[in-house]
């Protein structure tokens, strides 16, 4: 095969797919490119199915190579490292909607890498990563169900833009992802500045409607290529017999009818499974002992998949027959909730949102300039001043696992609950401090993502955090059989385990301020979506009324443990001045005062202290250093030299010096400086004159009060060197007097 290529108009801008000239070796690879932005895409899946997994064995990788924006990485070795937080997020956004449309029971392992080579400043890559999986794995022999592709969604000005600039994103009041098929939505992710339901559909739509446009260019590429006459593989999945699986579901639909029916919590369904499973075990082995036939046959992986089979088709069932869940709820239900705020003393912020058995642990952090994160790609390095981090240890589930790194999935949620309180945060100019939440999850069964916004959103208004109302998050859940269709408000784990959709939405009581959805079945039609988004608004809002009973706004003042942060402003002009040669000037303020100091390139000057006196103390040192002289205005003035004869060269403020004048030390004739004055003397002086080359002349005299005789003595009335020799002057030590007193 050559180098096949499409392209088509998207946004005003061209987007082509590229196969046949990179990376032939793969079972399928493309080259995406929109503007100079290029993502080279290829799929390979191993020869051999895995019997020993019930799962699709599918990895998705995302690299960005710093070579692609024209940098070299920051790290010491020069080169890529392990996938940054960003890297993780843009694979998910591949994963998440190309999983769905596996056929059942392919078990070969399965690998997608996307390599960004090219980037320009202004193109997202991540969404092109997706689309060139998708027309990678219709050019192979892979087994798949496409076209599915992805786009971003912005609005500026009431306009729907897709795909919008980074430049466009600064200004837009929404970031939507949007994946699907030509018949429906797979995969949404994005955040919002508190748009309606209204709106956020007509987005699904905007985006649906580009969609079928990279679907239609993906299936152009196919027939072009030839990829359309190449026999895909057969999953080869091994199948339970008939007999053997009719003798598993009598040993299994009574009992688990039971369970599903008994209102019973998580760890009550997982026990009696575990001990089920184990019972019906047995029982085929004893039945396949009769049954040679079976001998050879994965007995133990059979039973559990069709167990697992009977309790879907089971609960499923009672859900669309009965109206009735798991744990007795009716759909439309919210499990009971209990929030608290203030239990960690030496935290900045803490607050505990249950809601049934799902628990977050939300702490507050707050921080000064230097606590930011510092973050490379392929964009300009730039700082982060807020931040979400998500723990989900193994005993929230009551399991034992290795506590190694943190999961994409931990990294998935965390983005998910920082973007849904990102609208919130006050800017920096309101409220200039680093923020960061780690939300640990301590129980999970359903929803841990949406606990971690409601348990956020508390904890910071009991850090006192500016954030005008409170962010909640429900989870919704999807049970279709045919036309018979049942959304669930706040889903259970096993809801969503065994049910068709995972819809989580985030927001305040006046609209969404972030989504993720993903489904399970090959679309949902944006019907569907309509009354998931009027029930989960239903259920926010009754969440939103419990968390604001507990705190309905921020706390006056920070915790007393919390940095004490001001901020002053200073002329751009004074910034050397203030961090003076080397540092050494800011370095000695800091050290003094035992603060930490930042200043903007604007001038803005943020000091971090753990009381007020030292800020107060460094602020006059700032101040001080960055005041312009004024007229008439009186000083504290440092004796730096004594010139006898002509007066006192003085520092009256931070690197300013001024002349003290001898005829302006005293009322009284002075003939020895030194009788007055000596080097480091502090000594109160009032400015007197500012020439116009820029020279301050200052005087001691005009502070003091007037001789009772009202003129001037001739002679000195210093009380240790009062004039004893005669008033009479030699010519030569009068000349210095009149030469000092035309200054």
């Amino acid at each position: 095969m050559g180098i096949v290529r499409v392209s088509c108009d998207l946004g005003g801008k061209e987007y082509s797919i590229e196969t046949g000239r990179f990376a032939k070796l793969a079972d399928g690879a493309v080259m995406v490119r929109y503007g100079d932005t290029m993502v080279l895409v290829t799929v390979c899946a191993s020869p051999d199915v895995r019997p020993d997994v019930d799962f699709l064995p599918l990895t998705v990788e995302y690299r960005e190579k710093s070579s692609a924006a024209g940098k070299i990485p920051g790290s010491f070795f020069r080169r890529e490292g392990r996938p940054t937080e960003k890297e993780i997020l843009s694979a998910r956004l591949i994963d998440r909607p190309i999983r769905p449309m596996f056929p059942k029971g392919w078990r070969a392992d399965t690998q997608i890498v996307a390599t960004v080579f090219s980037a320009d400043d202004q193109n997202e890559p991540n969404s092109l990563g997706m689309v060139g999986a998708s027309a990678a794995l219709l050019l192979s022999d892979i087994p798949f169900d496409g076209p599915v592709s992805e786009v971003h969604v912005g609005r500026i000005n009431g306009r729907f833009i897709v795909n919008p600039t980074y430049q466009e994103l600064e200004v837009s009041d929404m970031e939507i992802t949007v994946a699907g098929t030509d018949d429906s939505i797979v995969m949404v992710e994005g955040t919002a500045k508190e748009i309606s339901e209204d709106e956020f559909l007509t987005a699904l739509e905007f985006a649906h409607e580009n969609i079928r446009i990279l679907n239609a260019l993906q299936r152009e590429l196919l027939e072009k290529a030839g990829g359309g006459k190449r026999p895909h593989r057969s999953p080869q999945a091994v199948e339970c017999p008939e007999e053997l699986a009719r003798f598993i579901r009598q040993q299994a639909v009574e009992p688990l009818y039971q369970m599903i029916h008994s209102s019973s919590s998580k760890e009550q369904r997982s026990g009696f499974r575990k001990r089920l499973l184990d019972e019906i075990i047995l029982a085929v082995q004893q039945f396949v002992l009769e049954h040679e036939e079976f001998a050879d046959l994965p007995v133990i992986q059979l039973t559990s998949n069709v167990v697992s089979q009977v309790e879907y088709e089971l609960m499923r069932q009672m859900i669309l027959d009965e109206g009735r869940r798991l744990d007795g709820r009716i759909p439309t239900d919210i499990r009971p909730i209990t929030c608290e705020v203030g239990l960690l003393p030496r935290t900045h912020g803490s607050a505990l949102f249950t809601r049934g058995e799902t628990q977050s642990l939300a702490t507050i952090t707050l921080g000064t300039k230097q606590d930011e994160q510092i973050v490379d790609g392929l964009l300009p390095t730039y700082e982060r001043r807020y931040m979400l981090h998500y723990n989900f240890p193994p005993y929230s589930t009551g399991e034992v696992g290795r506590m190694t790194g943190v999961s994409r999935r931990e990294i998935g949620h965390g983005n998910l609950a920082e973007r849904a309180l990102q609208p919130l945060i006050p800017s920096e100019e309101e409220f200039p401090y680093t923020i960061r939440i780690v939300s640990d999850i301590l129980e999970s069964n359903g929803s841990s993502s949406m606990a971690t916004v409601c348990a956020g959103s508390l904890a910071c208004m009991d850090a006192g955090i500016p954030i005008k109302k409170q962010v909640a998050g429900i989870a919704m859940g999807l049970i279709t059989e045919g036309d018979r269709v049942a959304i669930l408000s706040d889903i259970l784990g096993d809801e969503d385990h065994l049910g068709d959709m995972d819809f989580k939405v985030a927001g305040t009581a006046d609209g969404i301020t972030a989504c993720q959805m993903d489904i399970k079945i090959k679309g949902l039609s944006l019907e569907i979506v309509r009354r998931a988004l009027e029930q989960a608004r239903e259920g926010r809002l009754h969440i939103l009324r419990i968390m604001n009973a507990c705190i309905a706004e921020p706390r006056p003042e920070l915790s007393r443990y919390a940095p004490r942060l001001t901020t002053i402003k200073i002329p751009v002009e004074a910034i050397g001045m203030v961090i003076g040669p080397g540092g050494a000037t800011i370095r000695e303020i800091t050290r003094q005062t035992n603060t930490e100091i930042n200043i903007e390139e604007d001038g803005t000057v943020v000091i971090a202290a753990v009381n007020q006196e030292n800020a107060d103390m460094a602020i006059d040192w700032i101040k001080g250093l960055t005041r312009e002289p004024e007229l008439g205005e009186v000083y504290h003035a440092k004796v730096k030299e004594i010139r006898e004869g002509l007066g006192a060269i003085v520092e009256f403020l931070p690197k300013k010096l001024g002349l003290l004048h001898i005829s302006q030390i005293a009322h009284e004739r002075v003939n020895s400086i030194i009788d007055y004055l000596k080097p480091g003397d502090i000594v109160e002086l009032k400015l007197i004159e500012i020439q116009p080359d820029g020279k301050f002349r200052l005087s001691r005299k005009a502070l003091l009060p007037p001789p009772e005789n009202g003129s001037a003595s001739q002679q000195s009335t210093h009380p240790e060197h009062r004039q004893t020799t005669s008033p009479q002057r030699s010519p030569a030590h009068r000349g210095p007097h009149r030469r000092g007193g035309r200054h």
